[in-house]
């Protein structure tokens, strides 16, 4: 009995069931990799739940692999569970993995989307479908089989199976030379099954096929076309699977539409359409859609209505997708987007046992996700971890070892709880493709952490830029691989002592900041990379400088972005206690308090950003960045900002390196907007120097211009027009020597005390300090606000 199916089609599944059923065979022959036999027990494992894949993979080469998915409504898991259940034996009969996994290009094996004659594919499906007058070869399919309320479940075969011979006929093998191969193959695994167990033999395969093993040929025929085929030595295992990789979508030759709604007319044959509706109105409730009982059976009408209009024995697909947009979503495409990537698609993870075979690679994540209560889940979700945690500590170092070795399980996000160095957001999803990668990842060793700490000292030694390494020092320190950091920070001396470039030193030092400042939290020993990110910084304050003048605009765009990179550095490394790296200390030089080796960095990095401020050689970019960096850090006061600022604006200074210098002052995500709307002085001088630009190159500094003011907020960018719009208080820029109404050199603590009376009465009269809902709360430790 020749069963052509179409594969993960739930009416196919429903036939070869119902065949089973009444035939009974003793055996049954199965469209896969003909290794697979010794895993077949495991599919009747209480563990196993589809949809799963048999992986194959190269042993020498794990990268090379090759996938065969079932669902649970794929008629060959439908024919194996059956098989299993009844005690008749299961074999596999396609081409070994051997033979796929050695060929020039080892795809998808489940391959309905042959190849014609004259080079082009084809889709069986689809051209029975144009045939039939369809131009949806889905609808076509629903139609002729899925929507079939009654009648023989068996008649689709042979009809399949007809229709099949005379496309094989116009086409032949379809123009593909390997479908002669696989199909002498399964001629061959079909006579030794006829052989063993008599007549009693089904065979379930691709519809495409089924020509092919009716047709009478020889043993030696089919043996001679199986001569001389290459061979790699293959390994194979089950591996959970997901409904978004069946989808057609995905890129899987094989697949459909809609797996999440074949997936519901295999578990709901009866009342599909109300049950279907009842799960939409489920998901849109749950997302906070207002979605009633009423709606649900407006919704089965519309639907029923609408097949009725179109001809169609059933509501299908089309039909609930229509009655969902009208009924459900008020017409909106917005929640029948989330319902067609829900449900329609669908998210269903599978699972398989830990029986299964698994480098031993596999066996520790798994362990460990098991230990760390990660549940591995198709859908993307987002998990926040607290790293003063011990068990959020280790979800962490776990994922940044994964990372390290190519497993992107996780990736990092920017978190909601501020900028704290205790806290990580990852957003993970699981995807199949990443059991590849973790096979591949088994080379470096049968465990995460010693895999990851081999993969590292290989990096290392590997690397060649100065930036590789200190990014490869950094992910060691967040890993937690203290075994890997000898060699990495070696190699990281090393190629820090030769590279002479300071865009380089700046590019990296970055990396060795963040390493120096986040490592403590997470316990790891950082005084060697203390050193070298020392080292690093005093290189960059000697030769930043020269490295900045004569920069054409593009370089000089560039070299802005390190100057931010290696300011915020250098506040991170000054924000370190001596004892780690001789840097110590929080802000600024001079303040009370100060361990000795913060203000010597300090000094020397003020020292550089006041040369680059006032070095007419260096692009107006950089001064007029190095400019906001002192203001910023309050080493430059407001009279000596518009001084620098009147200096860069002055009439003999070319209007795009003017132009340059407000950009690098108040452009880009540095606040710049509020600035000039806190401080009128500056604001009055940029007012005074766009005034002033000649015509002629007026066109030439506005692109620049709009960009830099572009940036800013629409609050901030409606204040600025209105205090341009409203001019300066008492005349042009020189009037703002004495600072217009609102503003003032110093703050005025009598004005300011004067928001304490509302302050009371919004959170209540002062109480004892560190106590909820009273100003005491908003002092000075140990003191109260004043009455």
């Amino acid at each position: 009995m020749l069963l052509g199916v179409r594969h993960h089609g739930p009416g196919s599944a429903r036939g070869v069931r119902a065949a089973l059923e009444a035939v009974r065979p003793d055996a049954v022959l199965v469209e896969g990799p003909a290794e697979a036999d010794a895993l077949v027990a495991l599919a009747a494992d209480p563990d196993m739940r589809p949809p799963v894949a048999l992986l194959a993979h190269a042993v020498d080469d794990p990268g090379r692999a090759a996938f065969w998915p079932m669902a649970a409504f794929s008629p060959e898991w439908v024919a194996i569970r059956w098989a299993l259940d009844h005690g008749a034996a299961v074999r596999f009969v396609d081409l070994p993995a051997a033979h796929t996994l050695a060929a020039a290009d080892p795809t998808w094996t489940d391959e309905e989307d042959e190849v014609s004659g004259s080079g082009l594919r084809i889709d069986p499906v689809a051209e029975l479908a144009r045939a039939a007058g369809y131009e949806d070869a889905e609808r076509w399919w629903e139609d002729v089989v899925e929507l079939r309320a009654d009648g023989d479940p068996t008649a689709p075969f042979t009809a399949l199976a007809e229709a099949m011979g005379a496309l094989r006929e116009t086409y032949g093998h379809g123009g593909h030379p390997r479908d002669l191969v696989r199909e002498a193959h399964m001629r061959l695994k079909l006579r030794a099954a006829r052989k063993e167990f008599g007549d009693s033999v089904a065979v379930v395969c691709g519809a495409w096929h089924v020509p092919a093993l009716t047709r009478r040929t020889t043993v030696a025929a089919d043996k001679a076309l199986l001569k001389g085929l290459p061979r790699a030595k293959a390994e194979l295992t089950w591996v959970p699977w997901t409904h978004r990789r069946l989808a057609r979508r995905s890129g899987y030759g094989a697949g459909i539409d809609a797996p999440g709604w074949y997936a519901h007319l295999f578990a709901a044959p009866d009342r599909p359409v109300e049950r279907w509706m009842t799960k939409v109105a489920g998901l849109l409730r749950a997302e906070d859609h207002p979605v009633s009982s009423a709606h649900v059976i407006e919704a089965v009408r519309l639907a029923e209505t609408l097949a009725a209009l179109r001809g169609r024995p059933r509501p299908g697909l089309d039909e609930t997708t229509d009655a969902v947009r009208a009924v459900l979503c008020e017409g909106s495409d917005v929640p029948l987007d989330l319902v067609r990537d829900r449900l329609v698609v669908g998210d269903v993870l599978g699972e398989v046992p830990a029986a299964a075979p698994a480098v031993p690679l596999q066996r520790d994540l798994a362990r460990r996700q098991r230990t760390l209560r990660l549940k591995p889940e198709a859908q993307e979700r987002e998990l926040g971890l607290d790293l003063r945690k011990d068990t959020d500590g280790e979800r962490s170092r776990l994922l940044h070892r994964l990372r390290l070795l190519g497993v992107p399980w996780g990736e990092p996000a920017a978190g909601r709880s501020g900028t704290g160095t205790f806290r990580e957001t990852w957003r993970l999803r699981w995807e199949p493709e990443l059991h590849v990668r973790v096979a591949e990842a088994g080379v470096w060793g049968t465990t995460v952490e010693a895999a990851a700490t081999a993969r590292a000292e290989s990096r290392a030694l590997a690397a060649t830029a100065l930036g590789d390494i200190t990014a490869l020092a950094e992910q060691c320190l967040l890993a937690g691989l203290t075994d890997a950091l000898p060699v990495v920070m070696r190699a990281l001396a090393d190629r820090a002592a030769l590279d002479t470039d300071v865009a380089h030193l700046a590019q990296a030092l970055p990396a060795l900041a963040r390493a120096l400042r986040y490592g403590d939290v997470r316990g790891t020993g950082t005084t060697a990379l203390g050193e070298v990110a020392a080292g690093l910084a005093e290189r960059i304050c000697v030769g930043l400088p020269p490295a900045c003048a004569a920069l054409d605009a593009d370089a000089a765009a560039q070299m802005r972005d390190r100057l931010d990179a290696v300011h915020t550095s250098i506040g991170l490394l000054a924000d370190r206690p001596e004892s780690a790296n001789g840097l110590g200390g929080p802000d600024r030089p001079g303040g009370p308090g100060r361990p000795r080796g913060a203000d010597g960095l300090l000094h020397r990095w003020v020292g550089v950003l006041r040369v680059l401020a006032g070095r007419e050689r260096i692009p107006g970019v950089l001064r007029g960045r190095a400019a906001r960096l002192l203001v910023d850090g309050g080493w430059v006061g407001g009279g000596e900002a518009g001084l620098l600022m009147s200096r860069a604006l002055s009439p003999g200074v070319p209007p795009g390196d003017a132009a340059g210098w407000i950009d690098g002052f108040v452009g880009g995500a540095s606040g710049g907007g509020l600035l000039l709307v806190h401080d009128e002085r500056l604001l009055g001088l940029v007012d005074a120097w766009l005034t002033s630009v000649p015509a002629g190159a007026f066109a030439d500094v506005l692109p620049l211009l709009r960009r830099t003011f572009s940036g800013y907020e629409q609050g901030v960018r409606r204040t600025l027009g209105e205090l341009v719009a409203r001019g300066p208080a008492h005349g042009r820029a020189a009037a703002y020597d004495t600072f217009p109404p609102g503003f003032a050199p110093t703050p005025d603590p009598a004005r300011a005390d004067a928001v304490l009376p509302l302050l009371h009465l919004i959170l209540g009269p002062p109480g004892p300090p560190g106590t909820l809902g009273t100003l005491g709360t908003l002092g000075t430790p140990g003191t109260e606000a004043p009455a």
